[in-house]
């Protein structure tokens, strides 16, 4: 086991924890104290956080319902669109049919 060597606070340490003539007592209730407020903001940003992210992931299924609707809507139109489209080619081809047969009787 190795000796024991007592090594004394340079004498900034010791004013940053207790000041000129405040005892260690005082130091440390200071220090606590200090700590203490640290820790009540960090839990206040940290509730902060935490609703913001609620209202992140409620703006995401929002977002996300709006999408599974339009992807709905978008293949139902196609599905429209399709159906004319085959309307109109089966016209055309009527059509065609007709404009070849008054041409046979000419």
């Amino acid at each position: 086991m190795a000796p024991g060597i007592a090594v004394e606070a340079p004498r900034h340490h010791r004013n940053i924890l207790g000041g000129k003539g405040a005892g260690p007592e005082e130091a440390l209730r200071r220090r606590n104290d200090e700590l203490e407020r640290e820790l009540r903001r960090s839990a206040e940003r940290e509730e902060r956080m935490r609703e913001e992210l609620e209202k992140t992931r409620e703006r995401l299924r929002v977002v996300e319902d709006a999408e599974e609707r339009l992807c709905y809507q978008l293949g139902e139109l196609e599905a429209e669109a399709v159906d004319q489209a085959r309307e109109y080619h089966s016209q055309i081809r009527a059509l065609m049919e007709q404009l070849a047969a008054a041409q046979m009787r000419l």
